[in-house]
C-alpha cells in the first residue's frame, strides 16, 4: 500500500516589524533619484555644451564674426531683455497656433487614411509630394499670396508639422494588436464603440510619437517664416542684427529659439505621461 501523508499548509514567517516602512522608504529614494537625475543630467549636458563652445571661441577655430563666445551672448540679452522677451512671445504664438492647427487637421487626414483604402491609395502620394517640396522655397510665394504678416508664418508651421501627425495618426489607427481586435470583434461591438473604446486609445501611443516630431518642426516653421515675412519674433531679430554685424544678438535671439522648443517639448512629454499613464507600465525601460 502506498504511503499517503497528509498535506500541511505550509507556514509564512510574518514580515518583521518596520518592513513595509522600508520597502516605502525605498521607493521615495528611488523616486528621488530618479527626479535628480532627470534634472542633473540635462544641466549636466548643457554645461558640456557650453564648455565647449567657449573652448571654440576662446581658440578661434570658428570667426568670431560667426560664433560669438557666450558670454557676449548673454550679455547682449542682457542689455536688451524687453524687446527680446517680447520677440519671444511673438514666436511663441505663432508656434503653438501654428501647432494647434496642423494637430487639428492632421489627425483628421489621419482618421480619413486610415478609415478607407481608397483615400489612402488616392491621397497618400500627393501628401509625401507635398512633404518632400523644400519648405524654404515656398516663403517667397506664400508672401505674395497671403501678404507679410502672420498668415503666411502659420501656413509655414503648418506645412512643416502636419506630415508626422498624418503619417503617426493613420499609422496608430491601422495597427491596433490583434489580441485587441480581436477583443472588440467577440464583443459585437459597433464600429464607433471598436473606435472609442479600442482603436483610438490603442493609437494615441503613436499619435503622441507624431505630435513629438512635429514640436520642433513647428519652432523650424516659424522661424523660417519670419525670415522671409515676419515683421516681429525671433526669426526676424536674427535677420536684423546678423545683417548689420551684430552676430551676438543673432545669437541670442537663436538661444531663445533652442529654449522655447525645449519647453514645449517638455511640456508634450509631460502632458502624454498624465493621459497614458498605461503606456509606461505596459511596455519595457531601458
Amino acid at each position: 500500500m502506498a504511503d499517503v501523508r497528509s498535506a500541511e499548509p505550509a507556514v509564512t514567517a510574518p514580515p518583521p516589524p518596520g518592513a513595509g516602512r522600508e520597502a516605502r522608504r525605498a521607493g521615495r529614494g528611488a523616486g528621488l533619484r530618479a527626479g535628480a537625475g532627470a534634472a542633473l543630467l540635462p544641466a549636466a549636458g548643457l554645461v558640456v555644451a557650453l564648455a565647449a563652445w567657449w573652448l571654440i571661441a576662446r581658440l578661434e577655430l570658428v570667426h568670431p564674426a560667426a560664433l560669438p563666445p557666450p558670454g557676449d551672448v548673454l550679455t547682449a540679452f542682457v542689455d536688451k531683455p524687453a524687446q527680446m522677451l517680447e520677440h519671444t512671445w511673438a514666436t511663441l504664438l505663432e508656434i503653438l497656433v501654428g501647432f494647434v492647427l496642423s494637430v487639428a487637421a492632421g489627425v483628421l487626414i489621419g482618421l480619413s487614411l486610415a478609415s478607407s483604402h481608397t483615400v489612402e491609395r488616392m491621397f497618400t502620394p500627393l501628401l509625401v509630394a507635398v512633404n518632400a517640396v523644400p519648405k524654404i522655397t515656398l516663403g517667397p510665394l506664400l508672401v505674395v499670396a497671403l501678404g507679410w504678416g502672420q498668415k503666411p508664418i502659420l501656413t509655414m508651421v503648418f506645412l512643416l508639422c502636419f506630415f508626422p501627425i498624418v503619417l503617426s495618426t493613420a499609422t496608430g489607427l491601422t495597427t491596433t494588436p490583434a489580441d485587441l481586435a480581436e477583443l472588440v470583434r467577440s464583443w459585437n461591438a459597433s464600429r464607433w464603440q471598436a473606435f472609442r473604446k479600442v482603436r483610438f486609445p490603442a493609437a494615441l501611443p503613436q499619435i503622441f510619437v507624431g505630435l513629438k516630431v512635429a514640436m520642433p518642426l513647428a519652432a523650424i516653421g516659424a522661424v523660417i517664416g519670419e525670415f522671409q515675412a515676419g515683421e516681429s519674433g525671433l526669426g526676424y531679430v536674427i535677420t536684423q542684427y546678423a545683417g548689420v554685424g551684430d552676430t551676438a544678438t543673432a545669437w541670442a535671439a537663436i538661444m531663445l529659439v533652442a529654449l522655447v522648443s525645449i519647453l514645449l517639448y517638455s511640456t508634450l512629454v509631460l502632458v502624454e505621461r498624465i493621459a497614458l499613464p498605461w503606456v509606461r507600465e505596459t511596455t519595457s525601460s531601458r
